[in-house]
């Protein structure tokens, strides 16, 4: 399978691979988890966690933009990853939790590989859209439509 070149080639795709409502259930309760993790962070520590995603932001962004479109993007993520844990350790039980829901998704419901292996800040910004449609009432049955 060639690589796709682009977020917007790519959105479709990751629809693709969640079109069972039970998977997108289970993502959202993870991705919610997540924020939940996060929200609590910034409240514990507002500066260094503040500054951190900030960091970490503008490190999804290069490699979303620049290196995901060749090869995936691992190293961007794991400097998101890193920074974000040295800034609040605690953050790292919010992505395993995030990421234990959404693999159970893939691997026991949808059983399909999930596309963070090939594409893992591409993957990530769409959980969070996906997240979003679905926390507006979208796609919590049936086959989502790429929109």
């Amino acid at each position: 399978m060639a690589r796709i070149a682009t977020l917007s080639e790519f959105w479709p795709y990751y629809l693709s691979e969640h079109r069972d409502p039970r998977s997108r259930a289970l993502h959202f309760v993870g991705t919610t988890g997540f924020f939940l993790v996060v929200a609590a962070n910034l409240w514990r520590s507002p500066v260094w966690f503040g500054l951190a995603l900030l960091v970490s932001i503008a490190t999804g962004w290069v490699g979303s933009q620049w290196v995901e479109r060749g090869r995936p993007a691992f190293l961007p993520a794991a400097v998101i990853v890193v920074v974000c844990a040295v800034a609040s350790p605690p953050i790292l039980l919010g992505v395993g939790f995030a990421y234990t829901c959404a693999w159970i998704g893939h691997f026991r419901i949808e059983g399909n590989r999930p596309a963070t292996f090939r594409y893992p800040l591409w993957s990530l910004l769409c959980d969070f859209r996906m997240w979003g449609r679905m926390a507006t009432g979208h796609w919590w049955t049936g086959d989502p439509v790429p929109s």
